[in-house]
């Protein structure tokens, strides 16, 4: 038992030293770097918020001393279909429904459904197991509910022949399955893992809700009406900075929509530089950043909830200047094999919330939530 808990904490030292080039100036050295599972592809889906928050969760298994386990990001995705159909139909069409959802979705889906192992349910459907693609999916699935809203079908058939599109395109939810030589539940396998919904937070930092309220945060992607608790923009780097240090990723949502995000760099900095002007070639002075112009780059839609990813680290350059080290759901491709360093400018600007662990957050904060 010694050595297994020697190992563990072994997998969560911080690996101090490690040394990113990108460029000359942008010569990075990992500062923290958290366990975390190794980069996947979601492939032509949209679903960076299950692959993004399926990874934090397997990083928080391991954190809480369970093990390393793979899971599967699919199974969250199906169980997540069904709510956003009834969801939309119930609204009589006037909601979202689309490929996108958010990280609580996720902890709804694992405190309603459980967890299952990526090997018991990979979201493949027949011999088709090269990439993800549910382009065919959605297109079918929004023509179902589309015409459900405009015939006004509710009927049990009518869910049936949903679910049946569900199991044809990503397989049949499992009741039971077996995995290292025991039996579980979908709900009795999240439970041996410790992940219970109520110690898990979502937080952000808007001037259009007062500091230290809980509201539902207007964004396309919010269907299922997820809470916010609301912060200062100190205090939500804060928290991220705390909850490295002390051990805890972080689930990140907001905008890569930037010109100084760049996967095939491995960068993502805030800067006003137009594309292709050497933005990746020369250090770059960031735009200064104030909860007035975030709130403004909110408002003005430059800044939307249009990917997750998993922060899982922070590092410096050569001038000492800090960057997140951020896990993305685009495969191994670019400069960092799938990793990328997001500036404190480009995180401040344009995150759109966070979710974490109760406890990874700083305690003078966590007081006043």
């Amino acid at each position: 038992m010694k050595k297994i808990i020697f190992i563990n904490c072994l997998l969560f030292c911080l690996f101090i030293g490690y040394t990113q080039e990108i460029h000359p100036d942008y010569t990075i050295t990992d500062q923290t770097f958290l366990q975390c599972n190794p980069v996947l592809s979601q492939g032509k889906t949209g679903t960076c918020w299950s692959f993004s928050t399926t990874s934090y969760i397997e990083s928080e298994i391991a954190r809480l001393g369970l093990g390393n386990h793979d899971l599967s990001e699919l199974y969250q995705v199906r169980n997540t279909y069904l709510d956003k159909a009834k969801n939309y139909i119930l609204r009589q069409g006037k909601a979202q429904f689309s490929e996108g959802a958010l990280s609580h979705d996720v902890i709804k889906s694992i405190q309603n459904h459980g967890i299952v192992p990526n090997k018991v349910y990979t979201g493949f459907s027949g011999n088709v197991e090269d990439k993800h693609d549910h382009s065919e999916l959605i297109t079918l699935l929004t023509n179902m509910v589309d015409n459900a809203v405009t015939h006004k079908i509710l009927s049990d058939n009518w869910w049936k022949s949903y679910e049946a599109i569900l199991d044809i395109y990503l397989g049949k939810r499992p009741d039971t399955f077996t995995y290292e030589g025991k039996t579980y539940t979908p709900i009795q396998f999240a439970k041996k893992l410790g992940i219970e919904a109520e110690n898990y937070i979502t937080l952000t930092s808007f001037t259009h809700h007062p500091i230290g309220s809980d509201f539902i945060l207007e964004i396309p992607d919010n269907f299922s009406n997820g809470t916010y608790h609301n912060i200062s923009l100190i205090e939500l780097q804060q928290v991220v900075d705390h909850a490295l240090k002390q051990g805890f990723t972080v689930a990140w949502d907001g905008d890569v929509s930037e010109t100084g995000f760049s996967q095939e760099h491995g960068l993502a900095v805030l800067t006003d530089k137009k594309e292709g002007s050497g933005i990746f070639k020369e250090y770059t002075e960031e735009v200064n950043v104030t909860p007035e112009s975030r709130q403004k780059e909110f408002e003005n839609y430059n800044t939307t909830d249009d990917h997750l990813m998993h922060i899982v680290g922070k590092g410096t350059d050569k001038k000492g200047k800090a960057y997140y080290k951020i896990k993305n759901s685009w495969g191994t491709k670019g400069a960092q094999k799938g990793y990328l360093y997001m500036s404190e400018a480009y995180f401040r600007m344009k995150t759109v919330g966070i979710l974490l662990h109760k406890d990874g957050i700083p305690k003078n904060i966590k007081e006043k939530i």
